[in-house]
Protein backbone atom coordinates (compact mmCIF):
# COMPACT_ATOMS: atom_id res chain seq x y z
CA UNK A 1 0.00 0.00 0.00
CA UNK A 2 2.87 2.61 0.64
CA UNK A 3 3.82 2.06 -3.39
CA UNK A 4 0.17 3.44 -4.17
CA UNK A 5 0.27 6.33 -1.47
CA UNK A 6 3.64 7.29 -2.70
CA UNK A 7 2.16 7.03 -6.74
CA UNK A 8 -0.54 9.14 -5.41
CA UNK A 9 1.07 11.62 -3.31
CA UNK A 10 3.89 12.49 -5.93
CA UNK A 11 1.73 12.72 -9.08
CA UNK A 12 -0.74 14.97 -7.32
CA UNK A 13 2.20 17.02 -5.91
CA UNK A 14 3.24 17.24 -9.92
CA UNK A 15 -0.06 18.48 -11.30
CA UNK A 16 -0.16 21.31 -8.38
CA UNK A 17 3.62 22.44 -9.06
CA UNK A 18 3.05 22.05 -12.43
CA UNK A 19 -0.18 23.99 -13.24
CA UNK A 20 0.65 26.51 -10.32
CA UNK A 21 4.50 27.21 -10.88
CA UNK A 22 6.11 24.54 -13.65
CA UNK A 23 3.23 25.42 -16.89
CA UNK A 24 3.79 29.61 -16.55
CA UNK A 25 7.23 29.10 -15.90
CA UNK A 26 7.70 26.44 -19.22
CA UNK A 27 5.76 28.84 -21.20
CA UNK A 28 7.78 32.21 -20.47
CA UNK A 29 11.19 29.73 -21.52
CA UNK A 30 8.79 28.74 -24.81
CA UNK A 31 8.09 32.26 -25.32
CA UNK A 32 11.85 33.21 -25.46
CA UNK A 33 13.10 30.73 -27.58
CA UNK A 34 9.91 31.17 -30.26
CA UNK A 35 10.34 35.26 -30.06
CA UNK A 36 10.29 35.53 -33.34
CA UNK A 37 6.56 34.20 -33.91
CA UNK A 38 4.61 37.52 -33.29
CA UNK A 39 0.92 38.46 -33.55
CA UNK A 40 0.09 40.22 -37.05
CA UNK A 41 -2.62 43.02 -37.81
CA UNK A 42 -4.04 44.36 -40.54
CA UNK A 43 -6.20 47.91 -39.77
CA UNK A 44 -7.35 47.40 -43.23
CA UNK A 45 -9.54 44.55 -42.74
CA UNK A 46 -12.60 46.14 -41.41
CA UNK A 47 -15.19 43.54 -42.38
CA UNK A 48 -19.11 44.13 -41.19
CA UNK A 49 -19.53 43.50 -37.69
CA UNK A 50 -22.62 43.30 -34.98
CA UNK A 51 -21.71 43.80 -31.75
CA UNK A 52 -24.02 41.57 -29.56
CA UNK A 53 -24.35 42.48 -25.49
CA UNK A 54 -26.14 40.18 -23.62
CA UNK A 55 -28.14 41.33 -20.52
CA UNK A 56 -30.15 39.60 -17.82
CA UNK A 57 -32.08 42.44 -15.55
CA UNK A 58 -29.01 45.09 -15.94
CA UNK A 59 -30.79 48.25 -15.78
CA UNK A 60 -27.86 49.51 -13.42
CA UNK A 61 -25.55 49.13 -15.99
CA UNK A 62 -27.53 48.76 -19.26
CA UNK A 63 -27.28 52.47 -20.19
CA UNK A 64 -24.18 52.97 -19.94
CA UNK A 65 -23.22 49.84 -21.94
CA UNK A 66 -25.32 51.80 -24.57
CA UNK A 67 -23.59 54.65 -24.61
CA UNK A 68 -20.38 53.13 -24.46
CA UNK A 69 -20.89 50.90 -27.70
CA UNK A 70 -21.98 53.71 -30.06
CA UNK A 71 -18.97 55.18 -29.46
CA UNK A 72 -16.37 53.02 -30.65
CA UNK A 73 -14.32 53.90 -33.56
CA UNK A 74 -15.26 51.98 -36.41
CA UNK A 75 -16.98 52.54 -40.00
CA UNK A 76 -20.79 53.76 -39.10
CA UNK A 77 -21.69 51.32 -42.32
CA UNK A 78 -19.95 48.04 -41.24
CA UNK A 79 -21.13 48.10 -37.47
CA UNK A 80 -24.34 46.65 -35.65
CA UNK A 81 -25.29 46.48 -32.48
CA UNK A 82 -27.53 43.90 -30.61
CA UNK A 83 -29.07 43.50 -27.26
CA UNK A 84 -29.81 39.84 -26.64
CA UNK A 85 -32.00 40.39 -23.33
CA UNK A 86 -32.49 36.75 -21.79
CA UNK A 87 -35.87 37.13 -20.07
CA UNK A 88 -35.27 40.25 -18.38
CA UNK A 89 -37.77 40.54 -15.68
CA UNK A 90 -36.95 44.67 -14.64
CA UNK A 91 -36.09 47.95 -16.70
CA UNK A 92 -33.63 46.46 -18.95
CA UNK A 93 -35.50 46.19 -21.83
CA UNK A 94 -37.39 49.25 -21.73
CA UNK A 95 -34.22 51.76 -21.10
CA UNK A 96 -32.91 49.76 -24.70
CA UNK A 97 -36.51 50.37 -26.22
CA UNK A 98 -36.41 54.06 -25.44
CA UNK A 99 -32.33 53.70 -26.45
CA UNK A 100 -33.38 52.86 -29.95
CA UNK A 101 -36.20 55.20 -30.01
CA UNK A 102 -33.88 57.92 -29.48
CA UNK A 103 -31.48 56.65 -31.44
CA UNK A 104 -33.02 56.34 -34.86
CA UNK A 105 -29.49 57.07 -36.56
CA UNK A 106 -27.45 53.65 -35.22
CA UNK A 107 -28.00 50.37 -36.52
CA UNK A 108 -29.22 48.70 -32.96
CA UNK A 109 -31.80 46.21 -32.46
CA UNK A 110 -33.12 44.41 -29.42
CA UNK A 111 -33.86 40.42 -29.63
CA UNK A 112 -36.07 39.36 -26.72
CA UNK A 113 -35.15 35.29 -25.65
CA UNK A 114 -38.46 34.46 -24.30
CA UNK A 115 -37.49 31.88 -21.74
CA UNK A 116 -34.39 32.46 -19.69
CA UNK A 117 -31.77 30.13 -19.96
CA UNK A 118 -28.40 31.57 -19.58
CA UNK A 119 -25.67 33.32 -21.45
CA UNK A 120 -24.94 30.75 -24.02
CA UNK A 121 -28.63 30.22 -24.95
CA UNK A 122 -29.21 33.66 -25.29
CA UNK A 123 -26.12 34.01 -27.50
CA UNK A 124 -27.25 31.07 -29.82
CA UNK A 125 -30.92 32.57 -30.39
CA UNK A 126 -29.78 35.92 -30.97
CA UNK A 127 -26.67 34.87 -33.57
CA UNK A 128 -29.14 33.27 -35.98
CA UNK A 129 -30.71 37.00 -36.49
CA UNK A 130 -27.23 38.11 -37.67
CA UNK A 131 -25.99 38.78 -41.00
CA UNK A 132 -22.60 40.68 -40.94
CA UNK A 133 -19.67 38.68 -41.59
CA UNK A 134 -18.02 38.72 -38.04
CA UNK A 135 -19.56 38.88 -34.61
CA UNK A 136 -17.87 40.37 -31.53
CA UNK A 137 -19.40 39.13 -28.08
CA UNK A 138 -19.49 41.44 -24.82
CA UNK A 139 -20.69 41.98 -21.38
CA UNK A 140 -23.69 44.41 -20.35
CA UNK A 141 -21.09 45.21 -17.24
CA UNK A 142 -17.61 45.79 -19.81
CA UNK A 143 -17.12 48.96 -21.06
CA UNK A 144 -15.19 48.73 -24.54
CA UNK A 145 -12.21 50.38 -25.21
CA UNK A 146 -13.47 52.75 -28.55
CA UNK A 147 -10.50 51.21 -30.44
CA UNK A 148 -11.80 47.61 -29.35
CA UNK A 149 -13.18 46.22 -32.57
CA UNK A 150 -11.14 48.08 -34.50
CA UNK A 151 -8.46 45.42 -33.18
CA UNK A 152 -9.96 42.32 -32.88
CA UNK A 153 -10.90 42.61 -36.73
CA UNK A 154 -6.90 43.31 -37.29
CA UNK A 155 -6.10 40.71 -35.94
CA UNK A 156 -7.72 37.75 -38.24
CA UNK A 157 -5.20 38.01 -40.74
CA UNK A 158 -5.86 34.56 -42.26
CA UNK A 159 -8.46 32.13 -42.30
CA UNK A 160 -7.34 29.70 -40.01
CA UNK A 161 -7.78 32.58 -37.05
CA UNK A 162 -11.49 31.87 -35.67
CA UNK A 163 -11.43 33.61 -32.83
CA UNK A 164 -9.67 36.60 -30.88
CA UNK A 165 -10.00 37.23 -27.70
CA UNK A 166 -9.21 40.47 -26.45
CA UNK A 167 -7.68 41.98 -22.49
CA UNK A 168 -10.03 42.21 -19.77
CA UNK A 169 -8.47 45.21 -17.50
CA UNK A 170 -9.40 44.87 -13.83
CA UNK A 171 -10.61 48.76 -12.87
CA UNK A 172 -10.93 48.21 -9.43
CA UNK A 173 -8.20 46.31 -8.16
CA UNK A 174 -7.26 49.04 -5.54
CA UNK A 175 -10.51 48.54 -4.08
CA UNK A 176 -10.42 45.02 -1.79
CA UNK A 177 -7.94 42.61 -0.94
CA UNK A 178 -10.43 40.17 -3.33
CA UNK A 179 -10.61 42.43 -6.29
CA UNK A 180 -6.71 43.02 -5.86
CA UNK A 181 -6.24 39.20 -5.61
CA UNK A 182 -8.36 38.63 -8.61
CA UNK A 183 -6.74 41.22 -10.87
CA UNK A 184 -3.26 39.40 -9.79
CA UNK A 185 -4.39 36.24 -11.17
CA UNK A 186 -5.77 37.93 -14.52
CA UNK A 187 -2.43 39.87 -14.75
CA UNK A 188 -0.76 36.53 -14.53
CA UNK A 189 -3.04 34.76 -16.98
CA UNK A 190 -3.18 36.88 -19.57
CA UNK A 191 0.74 36.85 -20.08
CA UNK A 192 0.23 33.33 -20.48
CA UNK A 193 -2.72 33.65 -23.02
CA UNK A 194 -0.69 35.99 -25.26
CA UNK A 195 2.48 33.52 -25.73
CA UNK A 196 -0.11 30.44 -26.21
CA UNK A 197 -2.10 32.76 -28.60
CA UNK A 198 1.28 33.67 -30.78
CA UNK A 199 2.81 30.02 -31.04
CA UNK A 200 -0.16 28.70 -31.69
CA UNK A 201 -3.87 28.88 -29.73
CA UNK A 202 -4.97 30.06 -26.29
CA UNK A 203 -6.80 27.18 -24.41
CA UNK A 204 -9.43 30.06 -23.27
CA UNK A 205 -10.81 33.19 -24.10
CA UNK A 206 -12.74 35.77 -21.64
CA UNK A 207 -16.58 36.58 -21.53
CA UNK A 208 -15.95 40.47 -21.60
CA UNK A 209 -14.36 40.60 -25.13
CA UNK A 210 -13.92 38.21 -27.82
CA UNK A 211 -14.79 37.87 -31.79
CA UNK A 212 -15.51 35.33 -33.99
CA UNK A 213 -16.76 34.91 -38.05
CA UNK A 214 -20.14 34.32 -37.84
CA UNK A 215 -20.17 31.37 -40.27
CA UNK A 216 -17.51 29.87 -37.82
CA UNK A 217 -20.48 30.21 -34.68
CA UNK A 218 -21.43 27.28 -33.33
CA UNK A 219 -24.48 26.67 -31.24
CA UNK A 220 -22.79 24.88 -27.62
CA UNK A 221 -25.04 23.60 -25.34
CA UNK A 222 -26.48 26.30 -22.77
CA UNK A 223 -24.74 24.76 -19.70
CA UNK A 224 -21.63 25.80 -21.71
CA UNK A 225 -19.58 29.25 -22.00
CA UNK A 226 -17.95 30.50 -25.00
CA UNK A 227 -14.69 31.27 -22.83
CA UNK A 228 -13.88 27.71 -22.37
CA UNK A 229 -15.39 26.14 -25.14
CA UNK A 230 -14.83 28.08 -28.30
CA UNK A 231 -11.24 28.03 -28.31
CA UNK A 232 -11.13 23.99 -27.43
CA UNK A 233 -13.35 23.46 -30.90
CA UNK A 234 -11.59 25.78 -32.81
CA UNK A 235 -8.15 24.27 -32.09
CA UNK A 236 -9.58 20.88 -33.08
CA UNK A 237 -10.77 21.77 -36.08
CA UNK A 238 -7.06 23.00 -37.15
CA UNK A 239 -8.13 26.25 -36.66
CA UNK A 240 -6.17 29.25 -34.30
CA UNK A 241 -7.85 31.27 -31.65
CA UNK A 242 -5.47 34.13 -30.41
CA UNK A 243 -5.74 37.00 -28.05
CA UNK A 244 -4.80 40.76 -29.21
CA UNK A 245 -4.78 42.13 -25.85
CA UNK A 246 -4.55 45.89 -27.46
CA UNK A 247 -8.53 45.08 -27.62
CA UNK A 248 -9.37 46.00 -24.32
CA UNK A 249 -12.73 45.67 -22.19
CA UNK A 250 -12.52 47.42 -18.45
CA UNK A 251 -14.93 45.63 -15.80
CA UNK A 252 -14.87 45.69 -12.03
CA UNK A 253 -13.73 42.34 -10.60
CA UNK A 254 -16.36 41.50 -7.64
CA UNK A 255 -14.95 43.49 -4.24
CA UNK A 256 -16.61 40.85 -1.57
CA UNK A 257 -15.50 36.90 -1.50
CA UNK A 258 -19.29 36.24 -1.27
CA UNK A 259 -18.89 37.71 -4.91
CA UNK A 260 -15.88 36.04 -6.38
CA UNK A 261 -16.40 32.34 -4.63
CA UNK A 262 -20.07 32.73 -6.41
CA UNK A 263 -18.33 33.48 -10.19
CA UNK A 264 -16.01 30.87 -9.43
CA UNK A 265 -18.86 28.14 -9.04
CA UNK A 266 -20.35 29.37 -12.35
CA UNK A 267 -17.52 28.92 -14.09
CA UNK A 268 -17.12 25.19 -12.86
CA UNK A 269 -20.32 24.18 -13.21
CA UNK A 270 -18.91 21.75 -16.27
CA UNK A 271 -15.32 21.13 -15.10
CA UNK A 272 -15.26 17.38 -14.91
CA UNK A 273 -15.71 17.79 -18.59
CA UNK A 274 -13.51 20.55 -18.95
CA UNK A 275 -10.67 18.25 -17.79
CA UNK A 276 -10.70 16.62 -21.52
CA UNK A 277 -13.09 17.54 -23.35
CA UNK A 278 -12.36 15.41 -26.10
CA UNK A 279 -9.02 12.66 -26.33
CA UNK A 280 -8.05 14.29 -29.58
CA UNK A 281 -6.48 16.71 -27.45
CA UNK A 282 -3.72 14.03 -26.20
CA UNK A 283 -2.34 14.12 -29.82
CA UNK A 284 0.52 15.99 -29.32
CA UNK A 285 2.12 15.16 -33.40
CA UNK A 286 -1.52 16.87 -34.27
CA UNK A 287 -2.11 19.21 -32.01
CA UNK A 288 0.95 20.43 -31.24
CA UNK A 289 1.90 23.14 -28.57
CA UNK A 290 -1.85 23.55 -27.95
CA UNK A 291 -2.02 19.92 -26.80
CA UNK A 292 1.00 20.96 -24.49
CA UNK A 293 -0.87 24.23 -23.49
CA UNK A 294 -4.00 22.93 -22.60
CA UNK A 295 -2.75 19.96 -20.51
CA UNK A 296 -0.99 22.68 -18.22
CA UNK A 297 -3.21 25.42 -18.50
CA UNK A 298 -6.51 23.66 -17.65
CA UNK A 299 -6.26 19.74 -17.11
CA UNK A 300 -4.16 20.87 -14.64
CA UNK A 301 -5.72 23.92 -13.25
CA UNK A 302 -9.33 21.74 -13.17
CA UNK A 303 -7.40 19.13 -11.38
CA UNK A 304 -6.22 21.03 -8.33
CA UNK A 305 -9.65 19.88 -6.12
CA UNK A 306 -8.99 16.98 -6.07
CA UNK A 307 -5.08 16.71 -6.61
CA UNK A 308 -5.14 18.85 -3.36
CA UNK A 309 -7.03 16.35 -1.35
CA UNK A 310 -4.92 13.38 -2.22
CA UNK A 311 -1.28 14.52 -1.97
CA UNK A 312 -2.86 15.40 1.44
CA UNK A 313 -4.42 11.98 2.44
CA UNK A 314 -1.41 10.18 0.69
CA UNK A 315 0.79 12.73 2.44
CA UNK A 316 -1.06 11.97 5.90
CA UNK A 317 -0.53 8.27 5.42
CA UNK A 318 3.15 8.24 4.82
CA UNK A 319 4.23 10.59 7.73
CA UNK A 320 6.34 7.48 8.97
CA UNK A 321 8.11 6.98 6.21
CA UNK A 322 10.53 9.16 6.17
CA UNK A 323 11.74 13.44 7.20
CA UNK A 324 10.80 14.72 3.96
CA UNK A 325 7.25 13.26 4.19
CA UNK A 326 6.39 14.88 8.22
CA UNK A 327 7.85 18.40 6.28
CA UNK A 328 5.66 18.16 3.71
CA UNK A 329 2.69 17.30 5.93
CA UNK A 330 3.53 19.93 8.32
CA UNK A 331 4.14 22.55 5.15
CA UNK A 332 0.54 21.45 3.83
CA UNK A 333 -1.47 21.82 7.34
CA UNK A 334 0.35 25.33 7.99
CA UNK A 335 -0.61 26.45 4.65
CA UNK A 336 -4.36 25.74 5.18
CA UNK A 337 -3.97 27.38 8.75
CA UNK A 338 -2.67 30.32 7.46
CA UNK A 339 -6.13 30.36 5.21
CA UNK A 340 -8.08 30.31 8.58
CA UNK A 341 -5.98 32.90 10.02
CA UNK A 342 -7.33 35.37 6.85
CA UNK A 343 -10.73 34.67 7.81
CA UNK A 344 -10.53 34.56 11.85
CA UNK A 345 -8.55 37.93 11.71
CA UNK A 346 -9.64 39.82 8.54
CA UNK A 347 -6.11 40.72 7.56
CA UNK A 348 -4.91 42.82 4.68
CA UNK A 349 -1.58 41.12 4.73
CA UNK A 350 -0.89 40.44 0.70
CA UNK A 351 0.42 36.76 1.33
CA UNK A 352 -2.39 35.85 3.37
CA UNK A 353 -5.13 37.00 1.13
CA UNK A 354 -3.13 35.32 -1.82
CA UNK A 355 -3.43 32.29 0.36
CA UNK A 356 -7.19 32.52 0.88
CA UNK A 357 -7.79 33.58 -1.90
CA UNK A 358 -6.38 30.10 -3.52
CA UNK A 359 -8.00 27.85 -0.82
CA UNK A 360 -11.57 30.15 -1.79
CA UNK A 361 -10.98 29.25 -5.25
CA UNK A 362 -10.16 24.99 -4.65
CA UNK A 363 -13.11 25.06 -2.84
CA UNK A 364 -15.57 26.68 -5.67
CA UNK A 365 -14.06 23.74 -7.40
CA UNK A 366 -15.14 21.28 -5.05
CA UNK A 367 -18.57 23.16 -5.28
CA UNK A 368 -18.82 23.24 -8.99
CA UNK A 369 -18.12 19.24 -9.16
CA UNK A 370 -20.79 18.92 -5.89
CA UNK A 371 -23.92 21.18 -8.03
CA UNK A 372 -22.38 18.15 -10.88
CA UNK A 373 -22.79 15.18 -9.68
CA UNK A 374 -26.10 16.01 -7.87
CA UNK A 375 -27.58 17.76 -11.05
CA UNK A 376 -27.35 21.00 -9.60
CA UNK A 377 -25.29 22.58 -12.53
CA UNK A 378 -27.10 25.58 -14.16
CA UNK A 379 -26.55 27.76 -17.40
CA UNK A 380 -27.91 30.59 -15.77
CA UNK A 381 -26.48 32.45 -12.57
CA UNK A 382 -27.39 35.65 -10.27
CA UNK A 383 -24.87 38.96 -11.24
CA UNK A 384 -22.50 39.84 -8.54
CA UNK A 385 -23.37 43.13 -7.36
CA UNK A 386 -20.12 44.63 -6.72
CA UNK A 387 -19.20 44.11 -9.96
CA UNK A 388 -21.73 46.62 -11.11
Amino acid sequence: MELLYKILFYISGFIIVWAMVGYPVSLKLIGKLLKNRRLNKDYNHQPTVTVMVVAHNEEKVIQEKLNNIIELDYPRDKIEFLIASDNSTDKTNKIVKQFIKENQNINIRLYEVKARKGKTNAQNEAQKTVTTEYLVMTDANSIMDKNSVKELMAAFTSENIAYVSGRLSIVNQASSDVSNAEASYWDSDLASREIEGRIQSITAGNGALYACRTRDYYDFDPIQCHDSAMPPLYALQGKRAIANHDAIAYEKAGEVIEDEFGRKVRMNRIILKHILPDLRILNIFKYKWFSYFYFGHRTCRYLLWISHLLVFISNALLIQASLLYIITFTGQVLFYLLALVRVITKSKNKYLTLVYYYCVTLLAQWVGVYNILTGKAKPFWEKAESTR
